[in-house]
């Protein structure tokens, strides 16, 4: 989903709680990858692999200017003999520690998977968490998103807002505004209605 689309997702959803939502949950995850000087690990579970999102923290990490949004994706079937940047297994999430933030995407909780989770929040990992809500993860994890069954939006449609979120560069104290940012700053002025006549 490009910034024009993702312009169009937050005029239609404008005036729900998603758009506000999604940008408070990015803005924690900013601040926490870019307080702490990177160390995003994102993980999802063995049915659920959200390439996708890893896919969009990458580029927004590049046009935003901001490389600590760039994470390692944590694969449950992860396999030492393959490629570097497909071979990072769960035990990663065992070796986190302090600094390191750990993104959680799970529209189910299966057991190992928590357990994972919750060793890296003892060891002072800030956990977020993306999913259905109201489980143990919402419980373990440090600030959740929820995106329950039958919700107005799929937890894919989510992610696009989370990540392009993640690389708006409002509230940032960096000053430099990368060309993500302006684009997505023209898609919203271009797409927005006029203003009302007085």
């Amino acid at each position: 989903m490009d910034a024009v689309r993702v312009a169009l997702l937050r005029e239609v959803l404008a005036g729900t709680e998603w758009v506000g939502a999604t940008r408070r949950f990015a803005g924690l995850l900013r601040g926490s990858v870019v307080a702490h000087g990177g160390g995003l690990l994102l993980v999802g579970t063995p049915e659920y692999e959200p390439w996708h999102l890893a896919a969009h923290l990458v580029d927004e990490a590049a046009w935003s200017g901001t490389p600590e949004l760039k994470p390692t994706l944590v694969r449950q079937h992860g396999s030492p003999a393959g490629p570097a940047h497909l071979a990072v297994g769960p035990g990663r999430i065992t070796a986190a520690r302090r600094g390191e933030t750990l993104l959680v995407v799970a529209p189910e909780e299966p057991a190992e998977l928590l357990e994972r989770v919750h060793d890296a929040r003892r060891a002072g990992v800030t956990v977020l968490a993306l999913g259905a809500g109201g489980g143990d993860l919402a419980a373990m994890a440090h600030d959740t998103l929820a995106v329950p069954e039958g919700a107005e939006l799929d937890l894919d449609s989510v992610q696009h807002l989370v990540s392009a979120a993640a690389g708006e560069n409002a509230g940032s104290t960096r000053t430099r505004r990368g060309l993500r940012d302006r684009l997505s700053r023209l898609a919203d002025t271009l797409t927005s209605p006029p203003p009302a006549p007085w």
